[in-house]
């Protein structure tokens, strides 16, 4: 179970991060929102490779284990970092879909967490 909650979490992340440069995530992060749009969304998506490359590597740990644990958690803070973001003016994730894929990873990285304090 764990193990299909981590690649759950890590599948609508990536999807996340697709939707996330059709909504210009850039211009809300405080690292890259003063970049003029080209420079920010390139610094964006370069950014994403390690990222990227972090989380295949997270997918190849043990399900339970500390690096799926962590990536777990980021989900949750993410949802939380989007929850305060949300009505910032450049905040463009809106409607079902976009929601979808920043609470669902959230929901499987709970669900992670909880089994793991569970057993």
């Amino acid at each position: 179970m764990a193990g299909a909650l981590l690649w759950t979490t890590i599948a609508f992340l990536f999807a996340h991060e697709l939707d996330a440069v059709r909504a210009r995530e850039w211009r809300v992060l405080p690292l890259t929102a003063f970049l003029p749009d080209p420079t920010g969304r390139a610094v964006f998506i370069w950014a994403h490779v390690p990222l990227t490359l972090l989380m295949i590597w997270i997918a190849g740990q043990p399900a339970g284990g500390p690096a799926a644990l962590a990536l777990a958690g980021f989900a949750v803070v993410h949802l939380v970092l989007h929850l305060g973001y949300r009505h910032h003016p450049d905040h463009d994730f809106h409607g079902v879909g976009a929601w979808a894929l920043i609470v669902i990873p959230a929901l499987s990285g709970s669900a992670q967490i909880a089994i793991r304090l569970a057993g």
